[in-house]
């Protein structure tokens, strides 16, 4: 019975889907991560949607296995502490893509026509229809997507539905990839800026993301231009921001921050970019219909590490191996074959990067591949060829 700890909230459909392949399940949805560490205790899953997961959780929970993030982003994991205690760590990408799309586009209509401005000054009892009245309108214009995953891609669906022109810029995107998705090629992040009208951020927070919207890109974007965030908060330097706004007249939507508030309800600081930016309080994934399917995700993810000890969408294993010797070994499916495969290696010190062993239909033969960090020796081949439940060794 695997004992699972939920620290964020789960829809009750999971949580009864979890209980139903009879795990023990601890629920403290209100849970802070300041406070994992004291009730984490003997849990193998740990599952979270925004709650950080620090190195002093993994490291108070011995038997921990298997971290799944409620959601696509993974920055509020440390993955570094995972990885070093072998544990798993899975997201469920692209369940809340529709809905961060929608609002990047609802803020983007918002930023246009400056409608959180305009309500305010209507329950201030302002009519002001001569200032409101003046918005440029997006049809025809150029919206700049840097980030073309999932969420980009939907993004720039809605974006061509509105008659808007789209320049793209990913690490990933080519230019017959961009022709494909209707949309101009940008060769960087810069050239981005420089071309659109509007720009919305879809990237993941990493080292290489980090203030990737700065002084110099907000340098290039046109005056008066507008900039969606509903990525992370990471990506853009708020203080460069904040000056953008003021000297070029740029109309900024955010729904999310550098060190935001982390649950529920909490006070928001920063209170001068909340008055010179329309902000959002990182709601861009929250509606009923990403809940639920995250939800059913983070299901499949424990069903499938149950059933094959791997769980979907791992993040953090290596991608490439970088072993350089394949041994294929064809054996008779017999107790203790293997381990001796692996005794004559271990004497040889060559250590086993990875191992899939595949039965045959019959069920009395097999073969098992092994990626080697280093190669065996003539007489190892020679000596694991003349064992009696050994079909055939060879090195690749």
């Amino acid at each position: 019975m695997k004992k699972i700890l939920i620290a964020d909230k789960l829809a009750s459909a999971a949580i009864e889907a979890l209980e139903s392949m009879h795990a023990s399940i601890t629920n403290l949805p209100d849970l802070t991560a300041e406070k994992i560490p004291d009730v984490i205790g003997d849990a193998e899953i740990l599952i979270v949607r925004s709650t950080k997961v620090t190195k002093e959780a993994i490291d108070a929970a011995p038997a921990l296995s298997l971290i799944i993030r409620a959601g696509a982003g993974v920055n509020t994991i440390d993955l570094q502490e995972a990885s070093a205690r072998g544990i798993h760590v899975a997201n469920c990408p692209g369940k809340n893509s529709d809905a961060v799309a929608e609002l990047a586009i609802g803020l983007l209509i918002a930023a246009d026509r400056r409608i959180a401005s305009a309500s305010d000054d209507m329950k201030n009892g302002a009519w002001k229809k001569k200032e409101y009245g003046n918005a440029h309108g997006l049809k025809g214009r150029t919206l700049g997507v840097i980030g073309i995953g999932t969420i980009g891609k939907g993004v720039i669906r809605r974006a061509l539905a509105l008659d808007m022109n789209v320049v793209g810029w990913s690490r990933s995107l080519t230019e017959t990839t961009a022709e494909k998705l209707n949309i101009e090629y940008a060769s960087s992040p810069l050239e981005v800026a420089e071309r659109s009208d509007a720009i919305t951020l879809h990237i993941a927070a990493n080292k290489e993301t980090s203030h990737m919207v700065n002084e110099s890109f907000l340098d290039k974007m046109k005056d008066g231009a507008i900039l969606i965030n509903t990525a992370r908060g990471e990506v853009v330097d708020t203080n460069a921001i904040k000056a953008a706004i003021q000297q070029k007249r740029l109309r900024v939507a955010l729904d999310v921050f550098e060190n935001e508030p982390k649950g529920g309800v909490a006070e928001f600081n920063d209170i001068e970019l909340a008055q010179l930016a329309t902000c959002t309080p990182h709601i861009g994934a929250s509606t009923g219909q990403s809940t639920e399917a995250i939800a059913s995700e983070v299901v499949r993810i424990v069903k499938a590490y149950n059933e094959t000890g791997m769980p979907l969408h791992v993040v953090n294993i290596r991608e490439k191996t970088v072993s350089k010797y394949n041994l294929v070994v064809r054996h008779f499916n017999k107790v203790g074959v293997l381990a001796g495969v692996l005794d004559n290696l271990k004497d040889q010190d060559i250590n086993i990067e990875e191992m899939q062993n595949t039965i045959f239909s019959s069920g009395t033969t097999a073969t098992c591949t092994l990626k080697l960090d280093n190669k065996p020796t003539k007489e190892i081949i020679e000596t694991l060829n003349s064992e009696k439940d050994i079909i055939h060794v060879e090195l690749n």
